[in-house]
């Protein structure tokens, strides 16, 4: 699975041969498309997808292209989930945050178990080392936030604004963020 900023640019390049295998980086070519994903938005909007499909031409294995809007394994977009994370970085609890969306307490709480100190630690780490590529001036003077997870947003936010700025693009800045994050605004389940 590869993670994707727009499904449109990668469609081109994927065509035109310009996108690499991450494991051999042998060209990928199109090769049809995985299921179609409808996932929940911000409010009652809902967003239907299908993404593409990828096989290397060296190593023959495939690549899902999953579009940086959403994230792995979740019913809800990169915005959604974002937004609820930076509701709790504020200070808000889960059940005032799942009232506030529209989501089951459930959900909400669920996605806060996927965000343990350790993943925290990890988006920190992307923060920075985007910011740092991007603008690092940023750096230097962050919005002061009570915890590593809200300067972990907000240093990511910044990131993606001057991605936009830099690519001269308007992509929203969670999917910026999730493009970033690839895929992993949450922590990834552990499996067994």
């Amino acid at each position: 699975m590869m993670v994707v900023g727009s499904p449109e640019q990668t469609e081109t390049a994927l065509l035109a041969g310009e996108v690499a295998c991450p494991h051999c980086s042998a060209p990928l070519h199109p090769h049809g498309h995985a299921r179609t994903r409808t996932v929940r938005g911000l409010g009652q909007e809902w967003v239907t997808v299908q993404p593409r499909r990828a096989r290397c031409g060296g190593c023959r294995r495939t690549q899902v292209l999953l579009p940086a809007a959403l994230t792995l394994r979740r019913a809800d977009t990169v915005e959604v989930i974002g937004t609820a994370l930076a509701a709790k970085a504020a200070g808000n609890g889960y059940r005032t945050i799942a009232a506030g969306m529209g989501r089951p307490v459930s959900t909400v709480r669920r996605w806060f178990r996927r965000v343990p100190e350790k993943h925290v630690h990890w988006l920190y780490e992307q923060a920075v080392k985007h910011a740092f590529d991007l603008n690092p001036d940023m750096l230097f003077r962050p919005k002061e936030w009570p915890s590593l997870l809200g300067w972990s947003l907000n240093i990511l936010a910044g990131a993606a604004l001057a991605f936009n700025r830099l690519a001269s693009t308007e992509l929203p800045p969670w999917t910026v963020i999730g493009y970033f994050t690839r895929g992993n605004l949450l922590s990834p389940p552990v499996r067994t």
